[in-house]
């Protein structure tokens, strides 16, 4: 329920991706007898829940106009992010960002506060118009000389990139829809040519049909097992009235 709960919750959350209960049989094991043997009398039988699993498959994407929105367009794809206090790094598949100032110029940043970090695994630097040095341009007549651009310095470029694991589904939950590898050792591939869409915004991966359909399963499955656990305690309250 908790799981299911959260998951209805980020219904309307940016690049949301809704995660799953794994269950897992608990082991039964012998009661009233040495180590080993094999009896009639067992206990352990049931159920719990072994681990949540979260599929980052792409979402529809939703128009919003600006141009430091991204939508990622492709599974396992994450954007790398930066905290600028203690230099951790962190994945996001929410492209909502914003142009912040800071010391030497304006970076591209989550709501978070976070820097989001280019091919290089640099922060990304906005380049901001000078507008009043375009006007002193204009009014003096100046005229740019066009020249063709050199294809190995577009090639690199600064620009937004997203990144890929070969087992994203060693991937955990930090808040704030990001997301962080289990095992140190977990190294983050480039993606070479990502489909990203600008001017968008990928929407939460929340089918709240799906969700719904599971909460009352959970219920039901709750309230059974429940009356199980009445009716075994009423079967026992009279063999025991019964011995008494």
């Amino acid at each position: 329920m908790s799981v299911i709960a959260n998951n209805i919750a980020n219904v309307n959350n940016t690049g949301f991706k809704p995660k799953t209960a794994v269950f897992s049989d608990l082991l039964n094991y012998n009661l009233n007898d040495t180590e080993g043997a094999v009896t009639e009398l067992q206990a352990g039988n049931g159920v719990k829940v072994q681990r949540t699993y979260t599929s980052f498959d792409s979402s529809g994407a939703v128009q919003t106009g600006s141009n430091l929105d991204y939508a990622i367009m492709e599974d396992n794809a994450f954007f790398m992010v930066q905290d600028p206090s203690t230099g951790n790094i962190s994945y996001t598949r929410d492209g909502h960002f914003h142009r912040a100032e800071r010391e030497d110029g304006f970076y591209l940043m989550t709501d978070a506060g976070k820097l989001v970090l280019d091919q290089n695994q640099e922060p990304f630097m906005v380049e901001v118009t000078d507008v009043e040095k375009l006007q002193a341009e204009m009014e003096e007549g100046y005229e740019e000389e066009i020249e063709d651009d050199d294809e190995d310095d577009e090639e690199n470029k600064p620009r937004v990139s997203l990144y890929t694991f070969r087992n994203p589904s060693r991937l955990t939950s930090i808040g704030n829809n990001e997301y962080v590898p289990v095992d140190a050792d977990m190294e983050p591939v480039l993606i070479e040519n990502p489909r990203l869409v600008t001017g968008a915004l990928e929407q939460s991966g929340t089918d709240l049909t799906k969700e719904l359909v599971r909460m009352i399963e959970c219920q039901r499955a709750y309230s059974y097992a429940l009356r199980m656990v009445t009716t075994s305690d009423e079967i026992e309250g009279t063999i025991n009235s019964l011995r008494g």
